[in-house]
């Protein structure tokens, strides 16, 4: 699937980076006082939501093109594949109505999802419908990969593993917890100019919270 995939979409990939160094501090908060042992607090939630309300903005990235490849269907709904590594190898169920859920309730279902498809018991119409992946190898390592797009999907976003940088803000450098993305897109559809808007509406929306922290 993934062969034909890069044989058949003309891919561009998009690379950036993302201040993160609040959104880590939120997340350890909320780790030391969560009590529900069914909740894993990570950063991919956040990552979710953030890609709900910039698939809500560009709609474009919320779109497939039909068998022809003549017409793009814009769809009204958000569903969210993320990729899990399995011991057979890649899995990518996906998050119905990501764009409706709060940020403890995406944890809950990507833990759920996640175990099952580790333990080979998730379900084909657990891995339909989606609209947009996301692929993580930061739990594994490297700084920055280029992911193939999941077809129909037009896009897929690639998080690479965070570190510490010096970043210069008012006069003096300060360290800064930094996380590289990659946006791989097909550029039938997508153009760079709204890629790089998609991955700066991306940082923003990481960096400053006040988006994201209102729906937790």
């Amino acid at each position: 699937r993934l062969q034909q995939a890069w044989k058949a979409i003309p891919h561009v990939t998009q690379f950036d980076k993302c201040d993160i160094t609040k959104l880590d501090k939120l997340r350890l908060h909320i780790k030391k006082i969560n009590k529900d042992d069914t909740v894993k607090v990570s950063l991919m939630p956040f990552i979710i939501k953030a890609v709900c309300i910039i698939l809500k903005e560009m709609p474009h990235f919320n779109s497939s093109l039909d068998g022809s490849n003549n017409n793009l269907i814009l769809k009204k709904f958000i569903n969210v594949g993320v990729a899990v590594d399995t011991p057979s190898g890649l899995v990518v169920p996906v998050i119905k109505d990501a764009d409706s859920k709060s940020i403890k309730d995406l944890a809950r279902d990507l833990e759920n999802l996640s175990s099952k498809s580790r333990e080979k018991k998730i379900l084909p119409s657990e891995m339909e419908g989606g609209c947009f992946t996301i692929s993580s190898l930061g739990g594994i390592g490297g700084t920055n990969f280029t992911p193939i797009v999941n077809p129909p999907e037009v896009a897929i976003l690639g998080i690479s593993r965070s570190s510490d940088e010096p970043v210069y803000i008012d006069g003096k450098f300060r360290r800064r917890l930094i996380l590289p993305i990659s946006l791989s897109y097909d550029h039938r559809v997508i153009d760079g100019a709204d890629a790089t808007r998609f991955t700066t509406r991306f940082g923003e929306i990481l960096s400053n919270l006040e988006e994201i922290s209102t729906t937790i």
